[in-house]
């Protein structure tokens, strides 16, 4: 016989979305409706899809994880570090790309209810009014690289300013006043506060920001590629340093440098920022701002499970940071003497 909603409506004595915002906890519902919905439920062995667990245990044994993209070493990194932390817990992952918009948040959000036990949402792009109305209040969910949101338990980030702040004062003790900076793209809240940190170090450090050297970039290879092709393609006096939003960018960047003929650093120095694995291992190896990738996701999943197992902990204001220090590779040095350039 195959058991439908319908059933366990009739059965149980509510209407069908009753039944559904039981089974999936997207509302509210009174504690006595809630547990004979639940008995209906699994005397008919009614299961919908995933969540037949879910109505035995009210315990999906998987953590969501939504990311705004799927693709690049970051992204990676970070997965493994959620995957490890989860593993140790018993959970699985199920993962899934908003594609940068607060539209691929709800639509991930709707897919998984049911399914996992929490979230874990990375939105830089999204203000915390457009999180709090694509996250149902009813599923603990912990923000990563954002400001604390409302209804979620809490937030990690990383330290974007510090990060920008350390790669400027490097560059201006080893003499370079002419520095420019690749943006990352458009409304993300890393990229914002990593150019943030980045003008308020060549203040401190007494150095002029000049809006030509401030580019675009959208934190793609290709993006950095890009801004260093139109940069190099000016009749302007080039800067003797570069500093990427990200390493993604920086790689493509070298790649800019290395087909206009310039040398790095004897000529120009780039600095990046994560720390991703390829780092070390292009020519010359990177200069960046490490961030501990994996541990960021590690702490955030860690961070869920405290919350799923404290629901008192599962709303609140708590808010973590991830160090990012500077890591000197090849491919920064000195400014070239005025007499080579």
């Amino acid at each position: 016989m195959n058991v439908t909603i319908k059933d366990v409506a009739r059965l149980a004595k509510v209407s069908v979305a009753t039944v559904s915002r039981v089974i999936n906890a997207s509302a509210p519902v009174r504690d006595d409706t809630r547990s004979r919905v639940l008995k209906v439920a699994r005397d008919l062995r009614f299961a919908p899809n995933s969540a037949a667990r879910t109505l035995s245990s009210r315990q999906a044994s998987a953590l969501g994880v939504i990311l705004p993209d799927l693709y690049g070493e970051f992204f990676s990194e970070l997965l493994r570090g959620i995957d490890l932390e989860a593993q140790r817990s018993g959970h699985a992952l199920l993962v899934s790309s908003s594609h940068h918009d607060a539209h691929g948040v709800s639509v991930a959000v709707r897919a998984m209810r049911g399914r996992v036990d929490g979230l874990l949402v990375m939105a830089p792009e999204l203000s915390p009014a457009a999180l709090t109305s694509a996250i149902p209040d009813s599923m603990p969910t912990v923000i990563l690289n954002a400001p604390p949101t409302p209804g979620a338990a809490a937030s990690v980030m990383v330290d974007n300013m510090g990060g920008t702040r350390a790669v400027v004062h490097h560059l201006a003790k080893l003499g370079h006043r002419d520095v420019a900076f690749i943006c990352g793209p458009r409304g993300n809240s890393d990229a914002a506060a990593r150019l943030r940190g980045y003008r308020a170090a060549m203040r401190s450090a007494g150095l002029t920001v000049s809006q030509d050297r401030v580019l675009p970039g959208d934190f793609t290879e290709e993006g950095g590629w890009k801004a260093v092709r139109d940069l190099m393609a000016r009749t302007s006096a080039r800067p003797t340093a570069i500093v990427a939003a990200n390493d993604a960018m920086a790689v493509g960047a070298l790649l800019a440098l290395h087909e206009a003929n310039v040398g790095v650093p004897s000529d120009i120095s780039i600095i990046g920022f994560d720390d991703i694995p390829i780092a070390r291992y292009v020519t010359p190896a990177l200069t960046t701002v490490h961030v501990a990738i994996d541990l960021l996701g590690a702490r955030a999943a860690s961070l869920l499970f405290r919350a799923l197992a404290d629901p008192a902990s599962r709303v609140g204001t708590h808010r973590e940071v991830i160090p990012a220090e500077l890591i000197v590779r090849h491919s920064c040095g000195p400014p070239p003497s005025p007499f080579t350039q």
